[in-house]
């Protein structure tokens, strides 16, 4: 009879096993059945977008209305298991749950649920087609993986000088909107400064809605000055951004995910997460 220690010893490696098989299927896109799961789950997410939008639409929607209900809660419910199975199947669960990834799945599945309570958030959904973008993983398009956080390595070592340049336009748009609220007043549309403020950023960014104009002459001419610079303050966050593109360029990325906290982007010849130090 075999003792109680032999016994865990004998379940342990099963389930870990388990856990590594279900890893690959659900994460990786290097063998047949993860690869097959992963299209499979793009054509689910596919399928449910397109039954929300044809949802949104009135005549569609009043004659298989109860059809595409059904079928949003039965992808609801099958990504619901799919998100619960991630969790499972990851050392840290939590890891997995706070990446952006994690939180999409989740956010993908939310909606459905608030609409019971809530009606009309179920449109919400539409959030699902983010998780398209799990197709550059396996469609093994390694470059174009490493080309996007090439580009998000790129703007978080820029947010500092983004962050002062936001800043610098904000207080550009509070003083033109201020003094054209003085020079224009409430006759010509500039009735408060808020919406005073609120024509300075539509001039300064170079939309024109046209829904409020300057009618004076000293009016028009500052309404010139704040076009004008418009254009000049266009290129400075994209020569920004460039810049740190050019330093960050580099290193070819990987398109594994690591079994302990499912973070990616690893280096191709890497043997352990960069994350959180487990074995690859």
């Amino acid at each position: 009879m075999k003792k109680r220690e032999d016994v865990i010893s004998e379940t342990a490696p099963m389930k870990a096993h388990w856990r590594t098989v279900l890893h690959e299927v659900i994460f990786e896109a290097d063998t047949p059945l993860g690869k097959g799961f992963d299209i499979l789950l793009i054509g689910s997410i596919l399928v449910s977008v397109i039954a929300v939008m044809l949802d949104s639409i009135l005549a569609v929607r009043s004659h298989f209305g109860s059809l595409l209900y059904g079928i949003e809660w039965l992808f609801t419910i099958i990504f619901t298991v799919e998100y619960l199975l991630r969790l499972v199947c990851v050392g840290k669960p939590l890891k997995y749950a706070i990446s952006f990834y994690g939180i999409v799945d989740l956010l993908a599945i939310i909606p459905t649920y608030v609409s019971l309570f809530l009606p009309g958030s179920q449109y919400l959904l539409i959030i699902r087609i983010l998780r398209i973008l799990r197709i550059f993983r396996i469609l093994k398009l390694a470059p174009y993986l490493g080309e996007s956080r090439l580009l998000m390595k790129a703007l978080r070592a820029s947010s500092r000088k983004i962050t002062v340049f936001i800043y610098t336009v904000m207080t550009l748009v509070v003083i033109f909107g201020s003094l054209m609220y003085v020079i224009e007043g409430g006759d010509n549309g500039f009735t408060s400064i808020p919406r005073s403020i609120y024509w300075a950023i539509v001039t300064l960014t170079t939309v024109g809605y046209g829904d409020i104009s300057p009618q004076t002459v000293l009016g028009q001419t500052v309404a010139s000055m704040v076009m004008i610079t418009g254009y000049a303050i266009i290129a400075v966050p994209t020569g920004i951004v460039t810049v740190e593109m050019t330093r960050a360029f580099g290193r070819k990325v990987s398109t594994q995910a690591c079994p302990e906290c499912s973070a990616e982007g690893h280096d191709s010849d890497a043997r352990y997460c960069k994350f959180c130090g487990a074995t690859l």
